[in-house]
Parts: C-alpha cells; structure tokens; sequence
C-alpha cells in the first residue's frame, strides 16, 4: 500500500512557489503596503524574475530586515537549498532589473535586487568586492548589503538569518532538525487555516520528511503530521492522487486480462486518450 512518504518522493520540490509564501508570511505585517508577482514575465519570451514585490506606495516603510533595503519595485531571485547564486547569476538578474526598468519606464533607481539562497555566497561575495569593487557589509545576521552601485541590492544566506525574526525563510530548508521543525509547526499552528502556507509546507515536509516524522512524536509538537496535513488540504490532494493511481492500475489489469475498450473507459470512468496508451504500451 503507498503511504504518504512514497507519495513524497514521487515529485521534485517545488521551492519556488514555497519562498513566495516564505517571504509573504515574513512581510504579513506589511501586506496591505506591498503587492507580489511570483515568476514575473519581465518580456513576451520566458525571461521571469522568482518573485516581484511592489510598493502600493511609494513612502510605505518597510522596517524589516529583509526588506529594509525596498524601494518602489524589488526583484528577488531564490536558490533552492542545494542551489545557489553564482556569478552568472548575479548578473543575468542585474540585466532583468535593467530591462524591468525599460519596459515599466519607470527610474532604476526605484529599484533593488535581492539574492536568496541557503549557504554562505563566498564566491560571489569575493567577486563584488574584488572585481566590481564593491562595498559589502552583514548588516544582520545572513543579510549582506552590497554598496557602490545604482542600485540597492543585497544577498541573504538563509540558514544565518535570525530564528525569531525570520522563521519562515530560515525554514525553507531540506536540513531542518526536530527542534526547528517544532518551532515551525508551532507557528503554522498558529498562523490557522486561513494562512496560505500549502506550498511552503508541501516543500518542507518533503524535504525533511524523516526528521518531520522525528519531530512529532517529540513531546510539545503543536500539530501531527496529519492534523498539518489536513488543516492545509494537502492530506486530500495525496489520498486523491493515490485513489486515481489505484484506478490507473485497475485499468492496467483490465487490459492484460482482454476486457473491451470501452468496457475499461466505462468502469474507470479514466480519458478514453490515458486508456488507450495502455493499449498500446501493452503491445
């Protein structure tokens, strides 16, 4: 029988949409000063920024280690945990920021660029400052600000930023212990229902599973795992998807043992298209 954890290692992590939700939980305090684009699609072919966070308006004060550097609209561009920022990348976001100041006419110096990612950025850090001769300086924990350019931009380790402070983008991480998992748990809990948190929690369980499973048999869990699940519709989606696999199989039966077309199409009620691949994959 396929359990939730086989369901988990089923599919790549989807970090992407996660960090949006990261980074909009860490900024609540502010959601009704800041609007946010996910993948936005700078031009008419596939050139997208990770995330666009805008100012509804333009003397809004985001006091927010994160975000202290903002300005009218800010590009953030986020490495998953085995990922990172490399040179290439840092410039290929600092030419999206110039042609997002083109297309939306609007000056580059409303703009700032963001770099997220889950390790120290050595190597890039070295470049700024030894090739661009840049000014860098930590001004809190994993927040580095890049002096010396147009542009305020910045780069953030993740896994240095503050636990208190910055709970939710600390957590997005595939290196979670039980403890950082309770106090994760603890804030979801709090957070209710209404937190739009599914993708960020899909990300996290799956990167972590094993020490998720660790974590809530702790003592002070605030949540099980499946009371997450289920507050979060993520418990629905993996039943839903196992029930259509088991129809899937049924289907795959049907056809080795010589039922009719539509005798399968009819008792699966399964795309007549998806029954005919396994006609043919059983050939």
């Amino acid at each position: 029988m396929e359990t939730i954890n086989d369901e988990l290692d089923d599919e790549r992590i989807a970090w992407h949409p996660a960090f949006v939700e990261a980074l909009q939980l860490e900024l609540e305090a502010y959601q009704d000063s800041l609007e946010f684009f996910p993948e936005y699609q700078l031009t008419a072919e596939p050139l997208r920024i990770d995330c666009v966070v805008i100012k509804k308006t333009t003397d809004a004060v985001i006091n927010k280690n994160i975000a202290a550097i903002f300005r009218q609209a800010n590009l953030l561009e986020y490495k998953s945990p085995d990922d990172y920022v490399s040179v290439d990348d840092f410039y290929k976001v600092y030419g999206y920021a110039c042609l997002y100041a083109s297309f939306q006419k609007i000056p580059i110096t409303s703009l700032t660029v963001s770099f997220i990612e889950s390790r120290h950025p050595r190597q890039l850090l070295n470049h700024l400052r030894e090739i661009r001769g840049y000014t860098l300086a930590e001004k809190w924990p994993g927040v580095y600000i890049v002096s010396g350019d147009i542009l305020p931009i910045q780069i953030i380790d993740s896994r240095r930023l503050s636990a208190e402070e910055n709970i939710w983008l600390k957590g997005l991480d595939n290196r979670l212990n039980a403890p950082e998992i309770q106090r994760v748990t603890a804030a979801l809990h709090r957070k209710g229902k209404a937190a739009r948190i599914q993708a960020y929690l899909d990300a996290i369980i799956r990167a972590n599973k094993e020490r998720f499973e660790e974590a809530i048999n702790m003592s002070g869990t605030a949540l099980t795992l499946e009371q997450i699940f289920e507050r979060t519709g993520l418990l629905a989606r993996w039943e839903a998807r196992g029930e259509e696999r088991q129809t899937f199989a049924i289907a795959q039966n049907m056809v080795k043992l010589g039922f009719p077309f539509e005798a399968i199409v009819s008792a699966t009620e399964l795309d007549p298209e998806a029954v005919k691949t396994l006609y043919q994959t059983n050939v």
